[in-house]
C-alpha cells in the first residue's frame, strides 16, 4: 500500500534577514480566513510553529525560529501575531509528497543473501 502521497501546503515569507515558513491545512481555509478574520486560526494553520530556513528560500532544513529572530523581523515574538503577519504577507506554495512504498518483509525473496 502506498503511503506519504499527501498534499502539503505552506506559506513562505521572505523577511529582511531570513525566510520563514508556516504550514496550513489548505488553500481554501487560508482564503476563507483572509476574507473573514473571525475564523479561528486553529482552523487554518497546521500548528502554531514558525520555521526558519536560514536563507534557503522555501526549501532546505526547517528549524524552529527563535524568539530573537521573530522579535527582530516582526517586532513581536507572540506566535499569534507572527502567524497572522506571515499569512497576510506570505506566498502560498502547494506540493505533493512523493509516494513511498515500504518493504513488508525483507527476509523473503532475493534481497537477502542466503
Amino acid at each position: 500500500m502506498a503511503r506519504g502521497n499527501e498534499q502539503q501546503t505552506k506559506v513562505h515569507y521572505k523577511g529582511s534577514a531570513d525566510d520563514y515558513i508556516i504550514f496550513v491545512d489548505s488553500v481554501q481555509a487560508l482564503e476563507e480566513w483572509k476574507k473573514d478574520s473571525s475564523v479561528p486560526l486553529a482552523q487554518v494553520v497546521s500548528g502554531f510553529k514558525v520555521f526558519v530556513t536560514h536563507k534557503h528560500g522555501n526549501q532546505g532544513v526547517l528549524d524552529t525560529a527563535s524568539n530573537q529572530q521573530l522579535e527582530s523581523e516582526f517586532g513581536s515574538s507572540k506566535e499569534d501575531d507572527v502567524v497572522k503577519a506571515i499569512l497576510q504577507k506570505g506566498t502560498v506554495q502547494e506540493s505533493d509528497n512523493k509516494e513511498r512504498q515500504g518493504d513488508t518483509n525483507i527476509t523473503k525473496g532475493a534481497s537477502v543473501a542466503h
